[in-house]
Protein backbone atom coordinates (compact mmCIF):
# COMPACT_ATOMS: atom_id res chain seq x y z
CA UNK A 1 0.00 0.00 0.00
CA UNK A 2 2.59 2.17 0.65
CA UNK A 3 4.62 1.63 -2.15
CA UNK A 4 1.32 3.04 -4.27
CA UNK A 5 1.45 6.35 -2.04
CA UNK A 6 1.86 9.25 -5.13
CA UNK A 7 4.31 10.76 -1.98
CA UNK A 8 6.61 7.49 -2.61
CA UNK A 9 6.46 8.05 -6.08
CA UNK A 10 7.33 11.73 -6.32
CA UNK A 11 10.22 11.62 -3.91
CA UNK A 12 11.59 8.25 -4.75
CA UNK A 13 11.07 6.87 -0.89
CA UNK A 14 10.17 3.91 0.74
CA UNK A 15 7.47 5.04 3.25
CA UNK A 16 5.33 8.06 2.74
CA UNK A 17 5.86 10.22 5.16
CA UNK A 18 7.65 13.90 5.40
CA UNK A 19 9.25 14.59 8.86
CA UNK A 20 7.57 18.49 8.76
CA UNK A 21 9.60 21.42 9.11
CA UNK A 22 9.27 22.91 12.95
CA UNK A 23 10.88 25.52 13.66
CA UNK A 24 13.63 25.70 15.85
CA UNK A 25 13.46 22.13 16.03
CA UNK A 26 14.21 20.75 12.42
CA UNK A 27 18.06 20.07 11.60
CA UNK A 28 20.17 18.53 9.68
CA UNK A 29 21.09 15.33 11.52
CA UNK A 30 17.13 14.66 11.81
CA UNK A 31 16.54 14.66 8.49
CA UNK A 32 19.79 12.85 7.25
CA UNK A 33 18.47 9.52 10.17
CA UNK A 34 15.19 10.29 8.99
CA UNK A 35 16.13 9.90 4.84
CA UNK A 36 18.41 6.78 6.17
CA UNK A 37 15.25 5.55 7.58
CA UNK A 38 13.14 5.44 4.41
CA UNK A 39 11.30 8.82 5.01
CA UNK A 40 12.40 12.30 4.10
CA UNK A 41 11.97 15.60 6.04
CA UNK A 42 11.98 19.32 5.02
CA UNK A 43 13.86 22.20 7.37
CA UNK A 44 12.47 25.60 7.40
CA UNK A 45 14.89 28.61 6.04
CA UNK A 46 14.10 30.78 8.97
CA UNK A 47 16.31 28.00 11.00
CA UNK A 48 18.93 29.43 9.96
CA UNK A 49 19.79 33.12 10.85
CA UNK A 50 22.01 34.08 7.48
CA UNK A 51 21.78 32.82 3.77
CA UNK A 52 25.28 31.41 3.99
CA UNK A 53 24.58 28.99 6.95
CA UNK A 54 21.23 27.88 4.61
CA UNK A 55 23.48 27.05 1.86
CA UNK A 56 26.33 25.44 4.22
CA UNK A 57 23.53 23.34 5.91
CA UNK A 58 21.85 22.13 2.54
CA UNK A 59 25.42 20.93 1.02
CA UNK A 60 26.18 19.03 4.13
CA UNK A 61 23.11 17.15 4.39
CA UNK A 62 24.13 16.32 0.76
CA UNK A 63 27.50 15.11 1.23
CA UNK A 64 26.28 12.32 4.15
CA UNK A 65 22.69 11.50 2.57
CA UNK A 66 21.69 10.92 -1.41
CA UNK A 67 17.86 11.08 -0.23
CA UNK A 68 15.10 13.74 -1.00
CA UNK A 69 14.58 16.42 1.40
CA UNK A 70 13.04 19.80 1.48
CA UNK A 71 12.70 23.03 2.43
CA UNK A 72 10.13 25.12 4.06
CA UNK A 73 9.59 29.03 2.77
CA UNK A 74 7.27 31.08 4.52
CA UNK A 75 6.41 33.26 1.44
CA UNK A 76 4.62 36.40 3.43
CA UNK A 77 5.71 39.97 3.95
CA UNK A 78 6.94 38.94 7.45
CA UNK A 79 9.88 36.58 5.91
CA UNK A 80 12.45 39.63 4.38
CA UNK A 81 14.74 36.99 3.19
CA UNK A 82 12.58 35.33 1.20
CA UNK A 83 13.70 36.00 -2.13
CA UNK A 84 17.70 35.39 -0.70
CA UNK A 85 16.57 32.19 0.51
CA UNK A 86 14.55 30.88 -2.66
CA UNK A 87 17.42 31.80 -5.01
CA UNK A 88 20.57 30.05 -2.87
CA UNK A 89 17.51 27.02 -2.66
CA UNK A 90 17.28 27.15 -6.30
CA UNK A 91 21.07 26.93 -7.10
CA UNK A 92 22.00 24.10 -4.32
CA UNK A 93 18.99 21.67 -5.99
CA UNK A 94 16.81 21.09 -2.86
CA UNK A 95 14.37 18.50 -3.78
CA UNK A 96 11.45 20.08 -3.00
CA UNK A 97 9.98 23.21 -1.55
CA UNK A 98 6.97 23.48 1.16
CA UNK A 99 5.33 26.76 0.97
CA UNK A 100 3.46 28.49 3.83
CA UNK A 101 1.95 31.48 4.88
CA UNK A 102 1.37 33.79 1.46
CA UNK A 103 0.82 32.90 -2.52
CA UNK A 104 3.36 30.31 -3.74
CA UNK A 105 3.53 31.67 -7.43
CA UNK A 106 6.74 32.88 -7.29
CA UNK A 107 8.37 29.91 -5.84
CA UNK A 108 6.41 27.73 -8.32
CA UNK A 109 7.91 29.46 -11.57
CA UNK A 110 11.31 30.03 -9.81
CA UNK A 111 11.18 26.00 -8.50
CA UNK A 112 10.20 24.38 -11.70
CA UNK A 113 13.01 25.86 -14.16
CA UNK A 114 15.51 24.20 -11.40
CA UNK A 115 13.40 21.06 -11.38
CA UNK A 116 12.41 21.27 -8.07
CA UNK A 117 8.82 20.22 -6.76
CA UNK A 118 7.10 22.80 -4.72
CA UNK A 119 4.11 21.47 -2.30
CA UNK A 120 2.27 24.10 -0.87
CA UNK A 121 0.70 24.36 2.79
CA UNK A 122 -3.65 25.03 2.59
CA UNK A 123 -6.46 25.07 4.81
CA UNK A 124 -9.34 24.71 2.30
CA UNK A 125 -10.52 23.75 -0.77
CA UNK A 126 -10.50 27.24 -2.66
CA UNK A 127 -6.62 27.88 -2.08
CA UNK A 128 -5.88 24.04 -3.04
CA UNK A 129 -7.56 24.91 -6.32
CA UNK A 130 -5.70 27.88 -6.37
CA UNK A 131 -2.27 26.45 -6.06
CA UNK A 132 -3.31 23.68 -8.33
CA UNK A 133 -3.77 26.24 -11.03
CA UNK A 134 -0.12 28.21 -10.53
CA UNK A 135 1.77 24.40 -10.95
CA UNK A 136 1.95 22.88 -7.57
CA UNK A 137 3.11 19.40 -7.43
CA UNK A 138 0.98 18.69 -4.24
CA UNK A 139 -1.19 20.00 -1.32
CA UNK A 140 -0.46 19.36 2.13
CA UNK A 141 -3.95 19.71 4.02
CA UNK A 142 -3.38 21.61 7.24
CA UNK A 143 -5.83 20.10 9.07
CA UNK A 144 -7.60 21.43 12.77
CA UNK A 145 -5.70 18.61 14.35
CA UNK A 146 -1.87 19.86 12.92
CA UNK A 147 0.60 21.47 15.44
CA UNK A 148 2.13 25.10 14.33
CA UNK A 149 -0.13 26.88 12.09
CA UNK A 150 -3.15 24.96 12.67
CA UNK A 151 -6.14 24.95 10.11
CA UNK A 152 -10.25 25.01 10.72
CA UNK A 153 -11.16 21.63 9.35
CA UNK A 154 -10.64 18.15 10.99
CA UNK A 155 -8.37 16.08 8.53
CA UNK A 156 -11.88 13.68 8.62
CA UNK A 157 -13.58 16.56 5.95
CA UNK A 158 -10.76 18.07 4.57
CA UNK A 159 -8.58 15.31 2.97
CA UNK A 160 -12.12 13.70 1.15
CA UNK A 161 -12.82 17.38 0.42
CA UNK A 162 -9.43 18.07 -1.24
CA UNK A 163 -9.24 14.97 -3.13
CA UNK A 164 -12.68 16.00 -4.93
CA UNK A 165 -11.37 18.97 -6.47
CA UNK A 166 -7.77 18.62 -6.95
CA UNK A 167 -6.05 16.35 -9.44
CA UNK A 168 -2.76 16.90 -8.13
CA UNK A 169 -1.12 14.27 -4.73
CA UNK A 170 -2.85 15.24 -1.37
CA UNK A 171 -0.85 14.92 1.70
CA UNK A 172 -2.15 14.74 5.01
CA UNK A 173 -1.03 17.10 8.37
CA UNK A 174 -1.96 16.97 11.37
CA UNK A 175 -3.22 14.86 14.29
CA UNK A 176 -0.82 11.90 13.08
CA UNK A 177 1.24 9.86 16.00
CA UNK A 178 1.01 6.31 15.07
CA UNK A 179 1.69 3.86 11.92
CA UNK A 180 -2.20 3.14 12.54
CA UNK A 181 -2.76 6.97 12.10
CA UNK A 182 -0.83 6.98 8.99
CA UNK A 183 -2.88 4.00 7.43
CA UNK A 184 -6.09 5.86 8.41
CA UNK A 185 -5.12 8.60 6.28
CA UNK A 186 -4.09 6.39 3.34
CA UNK A 187 -7.28 5.03 3.24
CA UNK A 188 -9.26 8.26 3.72
CA UNK A 189 -7.97 9.02 0.14
CA UNK A 190 -4.76 10.88 0.95
CA UNK A 191 -1.35 10.57 -0.57
CA UNK A 192 1.11 10.71 2.05
CA UNK A 193 1.70 12.45 5.20
CA UNK A 194 3.67 15.71 7.45
CA UNK A 195 4.66 14.31 10.83
CA UNK A 196 6.05 16.96 13.14
CA UNK A 197 5.91 16.74 16.73
CA UNK A 198 6.51 13.36 17.52
CA UNK A 199 10.43 14.22 16.30
CA UNK A 200 10.97 16.59 19.04
CA UNK A 201 11.07 14.41 21.69
CA UNK A 202 14.00 12.64 19.72
CA UNK A 203 18.04 12.03 20.16
CA UNK A 204 19.19 14.29 17.13
CA UNK A 205 16.43 17.52 17.59
CA UNK A 206 18.65 20.06 19.00
CA UNK A 207 16.27 21.99 21.53
CA UNK A 208 16.50 21.64 25.44
CA UNK A 209 15.63 18.55 27.33
CA UNK A 210 12.88 20.48 29.13
CA UNK A 211 11.42 20.51 25.83
CA UNK A 212 11.80 17.12 24.90
CA UNK A 213 10.84 16.20 28.43
CA UNK A 214 7.55 18.58 28.17
CA UNK A 215 6.16 16.56 24.86
CA UNK A 216 6.97 13.10 26.97
CA UNK A 217 4.85 14.81 29.66
CA UNK A 218 1.81 16.58 28.38
CA UNK A 219 -0.72 15.18 26.06
CA UNK A 220 -3.01 15.94 23.55
CA UNK A 221 -5.52 18.07 26.24
CA UNK A 222 -2.78 19.88 26.85
CA UNK A 223 -2.58 21.64 23.13
CA UNK A 224 -3.85 25.13 22.98
CA UNK A 225 -4.09 28.01 20.31
CA UNK A 226 -1.85 31.24 20.54
CA UNK A 227 -2.08 34.91 18.28
CA UNK A 228 1.00 36.15 20.64
CA UNK A 229 3.50 34.59 18.60
CA UNK A 230 3.11 35.35 15.04
CA UNK A 231 -0.21 36.47 14.89
CA UNK A 232 -1.43 33.83 12.91
CA UNK A 233 -3.00 30.86 15.20
CA UNK A 234 -0.31 28.97 16.39
CA UNK A 235 -0.41 25.47 18.89
CA UNK A 236 1.46 25.57 21.82
CA UNK A 237 1.58 23.28 25.10
CA UNK A 238 -0.23 25.02 27.56
CA UNK A 239 2.65 25.58 30.44
CA UNK A 240 1.54 27.56 33.33
CA UNK A 241 3.65 30.41 32.17
CA UNK A 242 0.99 30.35 28.86
CA UNK A 243 -1.33 30.17 31.25
CA UNK A 244 -0.60 33.41 32.81
CA UNK A 245 0.41 35.52 30.05
CA UNK A 246 -2.59 34.17 28.04
CA UNK A 247 -3.38 33.36 24.44
CA UNK A 248 -4.58 36.31 22.62
CA UNK A 249 -2.87 39.77 21.96
CA UNK A 250 -4.01 42.36 23.51
CA UNK A 251 -6.82 45.14 22.55
CA UNK A 252 -3.34 47.78 20.89
CA UNK A 253 -2.20 44.70 18.61
CA UNK A 254 -5.48 43.67 17.33
CA UNK A 255 -6.30 47.59 16.56
CA UNK A 256 -2.26 47.97 14.90
CA UNK A 257 -3.23 44.22 12.85
CA UNK A 258 -6.40 46.03 11.17
CA UNK A 259 -4.64 49.14 10.49
CA UNK A 260 -4.32 48.99 6.46
CA UNK A 261 -0.94 50.96 6.65
CA UNK A 262 0.39 49.04 9.92
CA UNK A 263 -0.74 45.66 9.40
CA UNK A 264 2.39 44.54 7.12
CA UNK A 265 5.03 46.13 9.58
CA UNK A 266 2.76 44.86 13.03
CA UNK A 267 2.78 41.20 11.54
CA UNK A 268 6.52 40.92 11.58
CA UNK A 269 7.23 42.74 14.30
CA UNK A 270 4.82 40.36 16.24
CA UNK A 271 6.47 37.35 14.51
CA UNK A 272 10.11 38.22 15.49
CA UNK A 273 8.82 38.73 18.80
CA UNK A 274 7.02 35.76 18.91
CA UNK A 275 10.20 33.77 17.54
CA UNK A 276 12.82 35.12 19.55
CA UNK A 277 9.94 33.99 22.40
CA UNK A 278 10.22 30.69 21.12
CA UNK A 279 13.63 30.53 20.96
CA UNK A 280 14.49 31.12 24.08
CA UNK A 281 12.08 28.55 25.82
CA UNK A 282 13.48 25.80 22.68
CA UNK A 283 17.22 26.07 23.81
CA UNK A 284 17.45 26.73 27.62
CA UNK A 285 15.65 26.49 30.73
CA UNK A 286 13.53 29.27 31.47
CA UNK A 287 10.38 29.79 33.65
CA UNK A 288 9.08 31.77 30.16
CA UNK A 289 8.14 28.12 28.58
CA UNK A 290 6.51 28.99 25.20
CA UNK A 291 7.09 25.86 23.31
CA UNK A 292 5.27 24.80 20.18
CA UNK A 293 3.85 21.35 19.96
CA UNK A 294 0.89 19.26 18.64
CA UNK A 295 -1.94 17.40 19.52
CA UNK A 296 -0.05 14.01 18.39
CA UNK A 297 2.61 14.26 21.12
CA UNK A 298 0.00 12.26 22.82
CA UNK A 299 1.88 9.11 21.41
CA UNK A 300 5.03 10.24 22.47
CA UNK A 301 5.85 8.32 25.64
CA UNK A 302 9.87 8.51 25.82
CA UNK A 303 12.99 10.31 24.20
CA UNK A 304 14.30 8.35 21.18
CA UNK A 305 16.16 8.42 17.96
CA UNK A 306 14.67 9.85 15.01
CA UNK A 307 15.75 6.15 13.36
CA UNK A 308 14.00 4.25 16.27
CA UNK A 309 10.44 6.55 16.09
CA UNK A 310 10.50 5.95 11.94
CA UNK A 311 10.96 2.21 12.72
CA UNK A 312 7.88 1.92 15.12
CA UNK A 313 6.00 3.93 12.82
CA UNK A 314 6.22 1.39 9.99
CA UNK A 315 6.27 -2.02 12.48
CA UNK A 316 2.37 0.01 13.73
CA UNK A 317 1.69 0.44 10.02
CA UNK A 318 2.08 -2.96 8.82
CA UNK A 319 0.09 -4.15 11.69
CA UNK A 320 -2.62 -2.05 11.34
Amino acid sequence: MTSKAALCTLLNIEFPVIMAPMFLVSNEKMIIEGINAGITGAIPALNYRTIEELRKAIRSIKTQTSGPFGINLIVNQSNFLYKEQLQVCCEEKVDFFITSLGSPEETIKKAHKHGIKVFCDVTDAKFAKKVEGLGADAVIAVCKEAGGHAGNISFKELIPELKKVCTIPVLSAGGIGTGKGIKQMLDLGADGVSMGSIFIATNEAPVSQEYKDACVQYTAKDIVMTTKLSGTPCTVINTPYVQKTGTQQNWLERILNKNKKLKKWMKALTFMKGMKSLQNAAFSSTYKTVWCAGPSIEHVTEIRSVKEVVEELRRDFESA
